[in-house]
């Protein structure tokens, strides 16, 4: 089978775009709590849904905070949509037109699942092109960060790198300006963010790569006036991505 999905919104999100033969397992004694995902999934004609004990399902998701309900995705066939939109950088620019702007987002290990999911989530809500993450060293698209997410992983193009700083070069090469968030970087409201944009997102504890931020063509930073020093990566994602969709929308 395939990705096993846990939380109300993102089985919500996944029986949309469910294929056959995926199954919505249910723990047996939740009454109401499911019975609305058991009827959406019922309608979609090809979701089976399964009765199950809370133990199987505890076993089922690693003990995973699962609230009664998983759903197992079938893996599509060739010709069906993906569950998780993967995609290779070369793969993603040689889709863009000449004059077409776009918008990057680089992960640069991000390591908390939650910090992920929620950063996917504004992902979707602002329309991101496409997000690049490290295959090693950063969280990766698991129940958790689809959780998390609310199935906003479903909707987001998602390329997994070997080489992030290669990438990153290559996205240089078409068009894209490169633009790291760090504590001494431009205030973000002076900063004119062009069509085609990447923004570098860091780790939690150590932020930007010195490799990475090397390549960034501009460091930027969101002015704040707090006792503390900094804001959580998910939520600074949110307001740089709001900013650069503002001016886009503006120009």
């Amino acid at each position: 089978m395939g990705e096993k999905i846990i939380g109300v919104h993102a089985i919500e999100e996944g029986l949309k775009r469910a294929a056959s033969g995926s199954i919505l397992y249910i723990s047996r004694g939740m009454g109401a709590h499911t019975e609305a995902l058991e009827r959406q999934a019922q309608l979609t004609g090809k979701v089976i849904v399964k009765k199950v004990a809370k133990v199987e399902m505890d076993r089922m998701v690693d003990q995973a905070d699962h609230r009664g309900a998983v759903l197992d995705l079938m893996v599509p066939t060739k010709g069906n949509q993906a569950r998780i939109q993967n995609l290779s950088v070369k793969e993603f620019c040689s889709r863009l037109k000449e004059d077409e702007g776009a918008l990057v987002l680089v992960l640069d290990e991000i390591t908390d699942p939650q910090n992920l999911g929620a950063i996917l989530r504004s992902a979707d809500q602002f329309s991101v092109s496409l997000v690049v993450i490290p295959e090693r060293r950063s969280a990766q698209t698991n129940t958790t960060v689809v959780k998390v997410s609310s199935g906003a992983a479903h909707y987001v193009p998602i390329a997994t790198v070997t080489n992030m700083n290669r990438e990153l070069e290559y996205l240089k090469s078409q068009g894209f300006w490169a633009y790291g968030s760090a504590m001494n970087g431009q205030a973000v409201y002076k900063t004119v963010f062009p069509k085609r944009t990447v923004l570098v997102m860091g780790n939690e504890g150590k932020g930007i790569g010195q490799l990475t931020q090397k390549l960034c063509d501009h460091m930027v930073t969101i002015p704040m006036t707090g006792h503390i020093d900094s804001l959580n990566v998910s939520v600074a994602t949110g307001i740089l991505l709001y900013e650069v969709r503002r001016q886009q929308a503006a120009q």
